[in-house]
């Protein structure tokens, strides 16, 4: 069994009850492959009972009840993930955060705090360092994301581009990552638990490891075959738009989700599951006839959820 020292005299190890499995379930449940082969050593709880503790605890519930004023009641409060060395996490716990992600990078994004979604854990998990023990540490925080910007790589933005916004995200519809601005890493930032796990040397390549084909649960067809059939129903002006966002899609400018919920608008849920759902089933008695469908260009499909 190892022995980790931690500063933080907060810091609790959790027995192996609920919360413990609780956290060790979504961490090993949110890496994929990677869980086969990694080993969870020890869950912490952070329970802020020394002075300092406490008045970090008060100051993000201050900032909290601000964000959510300034937003219409809603600070959009989230778990995620943050990855380190050990002694970084050992100093963020006992004097708060005191530098940022550098900004060298042609990937970076912004000069802030990175964390991953609760859910998707890779992106922190590359910012962990393997300790003398041979165990990688990451910490579970509270976030207040507030309103939040796109931010594109490359950017050297160090705090909101206006006072509408209070956070930074890669992607408004599928964050991969969270960035908290330096101007607000130490109010907006609340380390709850620390898992300890130690991963197989070579992880990185796990993570590369073939997963395995999700077959779509929701009606869905080739995006050149949809725009083919909505052209019989919508006006010129309706198609030109949705086969401009297919393109953009294509070329990077827009992610999946964006193009999706732009047809829906322009095209409305109605027609679209009424033009999916009638070309499945044309498509399973064409089957069942012996004829061979026409499966058109697969890379950019359409899910209705």
């Amino acid at each position: 069994m190892e022995h980790v020292e931690w500063i933080n005299e907060g810091l609790v190890k959790l027995a192996e009850e609920k919360i413990y499995d609780l956290i060790k379930r979504k961490f090993l449940t949110s890496i994929g492959l990677l869980s086969q082969e990694t080993t969870v050593s020890a869950v912490y709880k952070n329970s802020h009972s020394t002075h300092i503790g406490q008045a970090r605890l008060h100051t993000f519930q201050i900032y909290l009840q601000a964000i959510a004023k300034k937003n219409g009641g809603n600070a959009n409060v989230k778990y995620a993930w943050l990855g380190a060395s050990k002694d970084q996490i050992n100093s963020i716990l006992g004097y708060g955060f005191s530098h940022c992600n550098k900004l060298e990078s042609s990937q970076s994004l912004g000069n802030g705090i990175y964390l991953s979604p609760d859910d998707h854990p890779l992106k922190s998990l590359e910012d962990t360092v393997v300790d003398e023990d041979g165990l990688r540490h990451l910490l579970l925080c509270r976030v207040i994301l507030g309103k939040s910007e796109l931010v594109h790589p490359g950017s050297r933005q160090n705090h909101p581009c206006s006072e509408a916004f209070d956070s930074g995200v890669d992607n408004l519809f599928a964050p991969k990552t969270y960035i908290i601005w330096s101007t607000s890493m130490n109010t907006h930032i609340l380390p709850e638990y620390l898992i300890s796990f130690r991963t197989p040397p070579r992880w990185k390549g796990a993570l590369k490891a073939k997963q395995p084909l999700r077959m779509p649960t929701s009606p869905w067809m080739p995006f050149p075959a949809l725009i083919s059939v909505l052209s019989k129903c919508l006006p010129a002006p309706q198609i030109d738009m949705i086969t401009k966002y297919h393109k953009d899609h294509r070329d990077h400018k827009i992610s999946r989700h964006e193009l999706i919920k732009r047809v829906r608008q322009i095209a409305g849920d109605d027609l679209l599951i009424h033009v999916i759902k009638s070309s499945r089933t044309q498509q399973s008695t064409g089957s069942r006839n012996g004829q061979r469908t026409a499966a058109g260009s697969v890379d950019s499909p359409i899910f209705l959820e």
